[in-house]
């Protein structure tokens, strides 16, 4: 009997999916041209491969620039046309300002309420203004400049010990690890007023038990997860994915919960400079806009967005400089012409220092830490490209292959930072590693503060080589942030007026 209801079932799925298939061709004359192999009930999720930028990049040659796909029962449409894209985000930036739900979002993002998840509407404007106002402007970030640096400092003086037994010769580390502590601790101390990982700190456990939850929470943020898009999964028991998303949420609801009522029971005489008390002191006055909820909502987007980011952007870039010495040494020329050798890199010189800009632009250009951007979802059907965009279409951008475009750049595989130098041809062209339109990444700032000032003081502070005369690889990783496959080993030694200028 169970197996005459599943197959009786299975058989109804398919016979729904491809009479809405048939129709949707007949209401949309125009559509997006598609692979013609797509298999029942599974659309062409067939056809994922990691990483999943390079398989679209493929299907690009093949099916041209706008081309749609079946995900289940979801048509997606991947765009990988600059003008297409500029077309999305000025004339159908409305039309296409709102994010796909996912099993994800309402589970792990507060019922799709976070502001990088929340559809497009008075509270999305809400949050994206409290998050923009109150957490990543000028003013707020400025105010945070000291933490940022000490976490630099950290960086360097753990470096310096490592290297002081070898007495003046080059000596290995793994980056990887440092650089993604230095991140996770700048957000942190932001938000909570504490380091969680790394030497000295009285809270591993803790920043043990979320960088887990994070790390599990990105496993799950490909958007290629077959939960998400064959619901009929879930009535048989599926994979066992929504259950494990439940738990998740659960998970990080009650760390947060405890970092809010922390600092909500401070005593008057605690020091109360973090994010947290800066928003709780907020929802005295507008309790209905600054809910715990919410508080914890933008906590979340900005550890999951501020730290494996800026972490695997720092990685990319010191194994592009590794791999042209030239570059590495006409950047630190820079830095000792504009600084001298009597004091550190400091935030506020980063702007004096066009090159070392140059090479950041350069490495999310070939390494955007979100090669696909975030997802858009149609509100209402469109025309982009000169293709029908049905309503409830999933739009993906395929950044990494814009910024490789040999229409748009010259000799796009290589590493040129001076590309993006001022007056040069490339620099207007379409160049999107946090997105476009209204709903751009806000954290830009936060970014190019943290990014600029860690790789400085890297290239201010020590000497760096490769491990071997082999070039450093730069295959790419699976995940969201498209990580390296092989962490960043490299050699160094600090530079010899180190000890002078490091107080």
């Amino acid at each position: 009997m169970e197996d005459f209801f599943f197959y009786t079932s299975l058989s109804i799925i398919v016979c729904v999916f491809i009479s809405l298939n048939l129709f949707g061709r007949r209401r949309y004359p125009n559509l997006p041209p598609s692979p013609s192999l797509s298999l029942p009930i599974l659309g062409h999720l067939h056809l994922l491969k990691p990483p999943i930028h390079r398989t679209f990049h493929r299907l690009t040659q093949k099916h041209g620039p706008i081309f749609s796909l079946w995900f289940g029962s979801r048509r997606v449409v991947i765009i990988s046309s600059s003008s297409a894209v500029q077309e999305c985000f000025t004339k159908n930036d409305i039309v296409l300002a709102n994010r796909p739900p996912t099993l994800l979002s309402k589970h792990f993002a507060y019922n799709q309420t976070a502001m990088a998840s929340a559809p497009y509407g008075d509270h999305w404007r809400n949050v994206r203004r409290i998050g923009t106002v109150e957490v990543l402007s000028s003013g707020r970030l400025n105010s945070f400049s000291d933490i940022r640096k000490d976490e630099v400092k950290h960086l360097l003086r753990k470096l310096s010990r490592h290297a002081e037994e070898e007495e003046g010769r080059f000596v290995k580390v793994e980056l990887r690890s440092m650089l993604f502590d230095l991140t996770f601790n700048n957000i942190m101390t932001m938000v909570a007023g504490k380091r969680y990982v790394g030497d000295h700190v009285a809270n591993k456990e803790e920043g043990k038990e979320f960088i887990e939850i994070m790390n599990e929470a990105f496993s799950y943020s490909g958007g290629t997860n077959p939960g998400e898009f064959m619901p009929f999964l879930r009535w048989f028991g599926g994979n066992g994915y929504e259950m494990k998303l439940k738990k998740l949420g659960k998970r990080a609801d009650l760390f947060l919960q405890r970092l809010i009522d922390e600092h909500r029971n401070k005593s008057a005489s605690e020091s109360k400079n973090t994010m947290i008390d800066n928003l709780l002191s907020q929802q005295e006055s507008q309790p209905e806009y600054y809910t715990d909820e919410i508080i914890k909502g933008l906590i979340l987007n900005l550890l999951l967005a501020g730290t494996d980011t800026s972490a695997v952007t720092l990685e990319w870039a010191m194994s592009g400089l590794l791999n042209h010495p030239d570059t590495l040494d006409k950047a630190r020329a820079e830095l000792d012409a504009q600084l001298g050798q009597e004091r550190l890199v400091d935030e506020q010189d980063i702007s004096k220092l066009p090159y070392i800009q140059s090479i950041i632009s350069e490495t999310l250009r070939l390494y955007p830490a979100a090669p696909m951007l975030l997802p858009h979802f149609a509100s209402d059907d469109c025309v982009v490209g000169g293709f029908d965009i049905p309503r409830d279409t999933l739009i993906l951008v395929n950044a990494w292959a814009i910024h490789r475009d040999p229409k748009l750049w010259d000799d796009p595989k290589s590493f040129k930072p001076e590309r993006f130098e001022i007056g040069s041809k490339d620099e207007a062209h379409t160049y999107m590693p946090f997105g476009m339109g209204r709903r751009a990444c806000p954290g830009v700032g936060l970014a190019q503060r943290e990014v600029g000032l860690t790789l400085a003081s890297l290239i201010q502070c020590f000497e760096w080589k490769r491990v071997s005369k082999e070039e450093v690889d730069m295959t790419e990783g699976t995940g969201l942030t498209m990580p390296k496959l092989v962490p960043l080993e490299a050699m160094y030694k600090p530079r010899s007026f180190f000890n002078k200028v490091f107080h």
